[in-house]
């Protein structure tokens, strides 16, 4: 039997941490779920990078760049950090370095795992078919925000543990998968009324981006899995073929 296992901020991910696990990692506010949105409107490949001095340097090299930092686009940038940023007409085919504040760090965390995935409400039952395609025990490690829980992650989480312990061949790994499977089983129905409880619900209203939190919250419009492929030294991430 399989292990499903959740993280919920970054700062604990050491403890957590295991080579032969498929890691997936979640930014619902807003990082994975634009990710999964560029991807879906036909970006070629994303490369994130931890840190804005990163993301400058690929600027000034030609690249196109999405780049946020305390949830508002950067000036130097191309693109945000909204799912509505990357259009088919402006993305298609495209390679996009991209930087967040909490996303991009919590991929690269993850990056010597077995598999590193990326994972939203968006692309949920995709990624319950990538997991029991691999096989492996899958470790949901959430973004949080500067290494501190979140609601939306979390929930996420739990949404990903009910959906693998349903196929029969998952188990929970510890406390925090229980906790929260038990945070989704009874707020899944409501979800919008539960986050609006959340820290960065209220961020992303005090900058007029709240704009994106129904699209961030809706499931599956999307079977496209972001995957982390190590090329020529540098992370980037390709749509998953599984």
């Amino acid at each position: 039997m399989m292990k499903i296992d959740v993280c919920f901020t970054p700062a604990l991910y050491p403890f957590y941490h295991t080579a032969d696990a498929v890691v997936v990692v979640v930014d619902i506010f807003r990082a994975t779920t634009t990710m999964c949105a560029a991807f879906e409107n036909g970006v070629q490949s994303m490369r994130p990078v931890a840190t804005l001095g990163e993301a400058r340097a690929y600027k000034w090299q030609g690249w196109l760049v999405g780049a946020e930092r305390n949830v508002k686009r950067c000036e130097f940038a191309d693109f945000g950090n909204s799912p509505f940023d990357y259009p088919t007409d402006k993305v298609l085919d495209k390679k996009i370095i991209f930087t967040t504040t909490n996303g991009t760090r919590a991929i690269t965390t993850a990056s010597e795992a077995y598999r590193v995935a990326v994972g939203a409400f968006s692309n949920l039952t995709a990624v319950t078919k990538y997991c029991l395609h691999h096989k492996h025990n899958v470790i949901v490690l959430c973004a949080g925000y500067n290494d501190r829980f979140n609601i939306e992650d979390s929930l996420f989480g739990g949404a990903l543990v009910s959906s693998l312990l349903e196929t029969g061949e998952f188990e929970t790994g510890s406390d925090a998968a229980v906790v929260a499977y038990e945070m989704w089983q009874s707020q899944k129905d409501d979800m919008i009324g539960f986050i609006n409880r959340s820290e960065h619900i209220w961020r992303l209203r005090a900058n007029g981006l709240e704009d994106s939190v129904p699209f961030c919250l809706t499931l599956n419009t999307t079977q496209k899995v972001p995957e982390l492929v190590m090329l020529g030294g540098v992370l980037e991430l390709f749509p998953a073929s599984f």
